[in-house]
């Protein structure tokens, strides 16, 4: 499992190709919502759960794969853009994990992210 605590996050660009890495995890009537990602790892959204990727080695063909159910999340926290500063966060607080934090540049539509989640978890 990644180990969110120690682990930096990169700051994540939208990249929807980046989707394709999580497909053959995904369950019966699970949709992909949005996929993220940095130099090599990355982040992808679905319906029912947060995929985050870690790939590993010199090569990149060992990946770790983190699963972060919607329905283990307790609370959030939502930073979005502003004027200089384009740069957002989202902070998700799941029951016995704890913190995970990531971070976007670009245009990540965050509050999109933030009404999935609060969908799941409300």
């Amino acid at each position: 499992m990644i180990d969110f605590d120690n682990k930096q996050i990169f700051k994540l660009k939208q990249d929807k190709d980046y989707a394709e890495k999580v497909s053959e995890l995904l369950i019966p009537g699970e949709e992909i919502v949005d996929a993220f990602k940095s130099m090599r790892d990355g982040v992808v959204f679905t319906s029912k759960r947060i995929i985050a990727v870690n790939v590993q080695g010199l090569t990149g063909s060992k990946k770790d794969f983190t699963s972060l159910p919607y329905k283990n999340i307790v609370a959030y926290s939502v930073e979005t853009a502003g004027t200089f500063d384009l740069d957002s966060e989202l902070e998700i607080y799941f029951s016995a994990l704890g913190r995970v934090r990531f971070e976007f540049s670009g245009s990540a539509e965050i509050i999109e992210i933030s009404r999935h989640i609060s969908s799941h978890i409300f």
